[in-house]
C-alpha cells in the first residue's frame, strides 16, 4: 500500500491526537510482565499521550495554516514523554490522576513514565523551587502516588535533581542533606511496595558529581532497593558520556558496597584519562558482577550541549537554561543494545523551558533569544519547533500510531 502523504498524514494525526481519540490503543504490544517484575523488556511501549502539549500545538499550527508546524508537532507528539507529578494537588487528587494515567495506559497497552517531583526544597530553591513543605507531608504524596500506581507496570523516575542538587551542594546543612537521604529513601520502600513500580533514583548527569560523589549518594538514598538510577533529566549531554559515566557510576557503587574502607575518592571518575579509568575498573571490579542498571534522558540532547562563544558572557552563561538551537535525541526504547542502559526516555517535555534565564546581564530578557523566557514548566511553542526542527536523528513518526 502507498505510504499517506506526509503532510495529510500530519493533518490527520494532528487532529486525531489533539482530540484525544488514542491512536496508540490499536497498537500492538506485548502483554505486561508479571507482577513483581523489575526489568523493561526490549519490545516495551511507553505511553503516548493523545493529549500533550506537543499534540494541542499541532493543531493549533493547523488552525493557522502552518502545515509544516504541524507535521513536525504531529510526529513530535506521537512519541512518548513522561508525565509529571508535581505536587500541586492533593493527596486525593493525585491519587485520582495517577489512576486515570494507569487506566489510559492500560487501553493502549503501554508502560506509563511518571516523575515524582514534590521532595521538600527542590532545586535549591532555585527556577523550580518547590516541593512539600516537611518529610511528613511529603510521605503522604508518595503514598498516595504509590496508591494510584496500584499493580500496574510503571517507570517512576523519582525527584529530578534530588540527589545531585541535594541540600550538601548548595549551602544546606547536614541535618537537611541527612533528611534529604531518608525521604528519598523512605520513597523507594514505599513506591517499591507497588508489584509493578520500576523506580529510578537520581544521578546527575556525565559532566556535574564527580563518578564516586555520585555512587556514593546513591547507596545513602538506598539505590539497592530500586531498580537504578537515570540520568540527563532536563539537560543536553550526549547520549555517549552518558552511558560511559553512567557505566562507571555503577560500577563504582559495586565497588563502594563490596569494598571495606572504600571511599568516594577510591573510584576512577569521569576526568581521568579513558584508558587509566577503564583500566582501573577492569581491576577493581569483576566481569561478572552484578550491576545497577540505568536509564537516560534523551529528550533534547540531540546536538549534545551548548558552548557560547569565547568571551559572549562574562557572567554565567547558564549553559542548561534554553540553550538555543538544539534537538530531540534518540527516540524512547527500550531495545538499547546496552547492558546497563534500560531505556532512552524522553523524560523533560521538549518546548517547556528551563526557566527565565538571563545569562549572568542584568535582564530580565534572555540575550540569546532577545525575550524573556517562559516560566519553568511553561510551554514554549518556538523551543518546541527547535527541538524537532534540529532532532538528531531526524524526527520522524512513530509508525506504529499513524495512520492506515
Amino acid at each position: 500500500m502507498r505510504p499517506p502523504h506526509p503532510v495529510r498524514a500530519a493533518l490527520s494525526l494532528a487532529v486525531l491526537l489533539a482530540s484525544g481519540l488514542g491512536l496508540a490503543t490499536s497498537q500492538a504490544q506485548a502483554a505486561p510482565a508479571a507482577p513483581g517484575a523489575r526489568t523493561l523488556a526490549p519490545d516495551t511501549r511507553f505511553y503516548v499521550d493523545p493529549g500533550s502539549k506537543a499534540a494541542q500545538q499541532a493543531l493549533t499550527d493547523l488552525k493557522a495554516h502552518d502545515l509544516a508546524g504541524a507535521k513536525s508537532m504531529a510526529q513530535l507528539a506521537s512519541w512518548p514523554v513522561a508525565q509529571w507529578f508535581n505536587g500541586t494537588a492533593t493527596p486525593q487528587e493525585t491519587t485520582s490522576a495517577m489512576a486515570a494515567l494507569q487506566t489510559k495506559a492500560a487501553r493502549a497497552k503501554q508502560v506509563p513514565v511518571a516523575v515524582a517531583y514534590n521532595v521538600p526544597g527542590r532545586d535549591c530553591s532555585q527556577y523550580s523551587a518547590g516541593g512539600a513543605s516537611n518529610s511528613t507531608e511529603y510521605a503522604a504524596w508518595i503514598d498516595a502516588l504509590a496508591r494510584g500506581i496500584g499493580d500496574r507496570k510503571t517507570v517512576v523516575i523519582l525527584e529530578p535533581d534530588g540527589l545531585a542538587l541535594s541540600p550538601a551542594f548548595c549551602g544546606g546543612t547536614a541535618a537537611q542533606q541527612q533528611d534529604r537521604l531518608a525521604e528519598i529513601s523512605a520513597a523507594v520502600t514505599r513506591l517499591e511496595r507497588q508489584r509493578g513500580a520500576i523506580v529510578y533514583l537520581d544521578a546527575g548527569h556525565s559532566t556535574w558529581q564527580n563518578v564516586g560523589t555520585q555512587a556514593q549518594l546513591l547507596i545513602d538514598a538506598d539505590v539497592a532497593d530500586a531498580q537504578g538510577f537515570f540520568l540527563n533529566v532536563s539537560n543536553y549531554q550526549t547520549d555517549a558520556s552518558l552511558i560511559r559515566y553512567g557505566t562507571q557510576v555503577s560500577k563504582c557503587v559495586w565497588y563502594l558496597r563490596n569494598t571495606p574502607g572504600a571511599t568516594a575518592d577510591s573510584c576512577a571518575n569521569q576526568y581521568w584519562p579513558a584508558a587509566d579509568a577503564d583500566a582501573w575498573y577492569a581491576e577493581h571490579v569483576p566481569a561478572d558482577a552484578k550491576l545497577t542498571h540505568f536509564v537516560i534522558d534523551s529528550s533534547r540532547n540531540g546536538q549534545g550541549p551548548w558552548t557560547p562563544e569565547p568571551g559572549k558572557y562574562t557572567g554565567d552563561p547558564q549553559t542548561w537554561c534554553n540553550p538555543p538551537a538544539r534537538g530531540l535525541g534518540s527516540r524512547p526504547t527500550a531495545n538499547t543494545g546496552q547492558a546497563l542502559l534500560d531505556a532512552f526516555l524522553w523524560i523533560k517535555v521538549p518546548g517547556e523551558s528551563d526557566g527565565s534565564c538571563t545569562r549572568g546581564t542584568a535582564g530580565p530578557a534572555d540575550p540569546e533569544y532577545g525575550s524573556v523566557d517562559p516560566i519553568a514548566g511553561g510551554w514554549w511553542p518556538e523551543q518546541a519547533h527547535s527541538l524537532a526542527e534540529n532532532a538528531a536523528p531526524k524526527l520522524t513518526f512513530n509508525t506504529g500510531l499513524l495512520p492506515r
